[in-house]
């Protein structure tokens, strides 16, 4: 009898130890791994490029004359009218060349006057036969001289003239000086290249942004598609454009070919800066309410030993080429899933067919074969060593 009971509570002891050995390993089975949630939402794809926010219209302000400044009448972010004054060259040369041309011109008109009293005078001296037909040729081809030098002497007071004006930089637009690049005493020649002395914004409440785009991306972006677009001072602000333009002039960065891609931009508070760098994204493709599969699950691949592989309960199937395979973590094991993805938004990709659902668990990372990899030796078992036997 006593043998009996003893026999029974052995049983029983064996019973509860293999039970509780079991809820352990499913329990160890299902917190080894790390899992995300398929869920459905809206993917939109985007290419990200960055570029350098402008004024749709900024004017360069040179000086066609060579002199030296001599006042100044506007500085950086002065808004300025169109022909105001802006800086002034010393007019001394000017005036005094124009005084020499004006001079001229008084000499040689005098000369025309007394080559056509000459004129009138021969004329009437050959008219009562007093002189040759040659010597009343000859008053007339002076006339003619007289006549041509006084219209090169206007044209040098002319040309005089308009130095002296230009020496008066006036502004060719109404703006906001973004740029000032002489001062009070500085010498401008303009010689082979036209010196540029202020630089003027049009309008700063309206933008634009020169991203550069590759040609791998540049295919989906089409003319008015939105864009939004952030700036470091002001990270936590996210600002809207419109595409206006993809021009056709390609670059070539680092063996790269690229497309510059203009955005227009509204900045009616101003708070946009020439020169500030943008980092856009422009949406090409939006899909909605569909099936997402975060992209983690997809990196996700079973070590090789894992439980479910070494016991033969699943048999992956041959995937093709525009298939991809998750696992699904499903009573404590992982479980293979094929499915055809979509479009993707670089952290979710669209499930165009497969066989899950809403909340099914997808398997992104195996904690226990992360552990036993950072062991000494690799597998898991033992030390970083092994004790060789003679």
């Amino acid at each position: 009898m006593f043998r009996s009971v003893l026999f029974l509570l052995l049983l029983a002891g064996i019973g509860w130890g293999g039970w509780s050995y079991w809820q352990s390993r499913q329990a160890a089975s299902k917190d080894e791994y790390v899992t995300v949630n398929l869920d459905r939402g809206d993917i939109i794809k985007t290419v990200s490029a960055n570029g350098t926010l402008n004024p749709v219209v900024l004017v360069n302000v040179g000086t066609q004359v060579s002199g030296t400044i001599q006042t100044l009448h506007a500085d950086f972010n002065d808004r300025v009218k169109l022909g105001q004054v802006l800086a002034e060259l010393d007019p001394s040369l000017f005036r005094a060349a124009l005084d020499q041309s004006t001079a001229n011109l008084a000499n040689v008109q005098a000369s025309l006057k007394l080559a056509e009293a000459n004129a009138g005078r021969t004329r009437a001296l050959f008219e009562k036969g007093y002189v040759a037909r040659a010597d009343w040729d000859q008053a007339e081809q002076a006339v003619s001289g007289a006549r041509a030098q006084v219209s090169a002497a206007q044209a040098m007071v002319k040309r005089d003239q308009t130095n002296l004006r230009y020496s008066v930089i006036k502004s060719p637009v109404s703006g906001i000086v973004v740029s000032r690049n002489v001062d009070v005493g500085q010498t401008v020649a303009a010689t082979f290249q036209t010196p540029v002395l202020f630089t003027i914004a049009e309008n700063l409440q309206r933008m634009q942004i020169d991203t550069t785009v590759a040609e791998a991306d540049v295919g989906g972006i089409k003319v008015g598609q939105i864009g939004t677009f952030t700036v470091d001072a002001f990270p936590g602000r996210e600002y809207r454009g419109r595409v206006r333009q993809i021009r056709l002039n390609s670059q070539v960065l680092q063996n790269v070919v690229t497309y510059n891609v203009v955005l227009d931009v509204a900045n009616p508070d101003e708070t946009l800066l020439p020169g500030m760098t943008a980092f856009v994204n422009i949406a090409v493709e939006k899909r909605q309410n569909v099936l997402r599969v975060p992209l983690s699950a997809l990196r996700y691949k079973p070590a090789k030993g894992e439980p479910d592989k070494d016991k033969g309960l699943l048999k992956l199937k041959v995937t093709q080429s525009n298939e991809k395979t998750v696992y699904q973590l499903k009573d404590g094991q992982a479980l293979p899933i094929v499915i055809k993805p979509g479009l993707s938004d670089n952290k979710y990709i669209e499930m165009l067919t497969g066989d899950l659902h809403p909340g099914d668990a997808l398997i992104t990372e195996n904690l226990r074969q992360d552990k036993a990899d950072k062991k000494p030796g690799g597998q898991g078992q033992g030390g970083g060593f092994k004790v060789k036997m003679f």
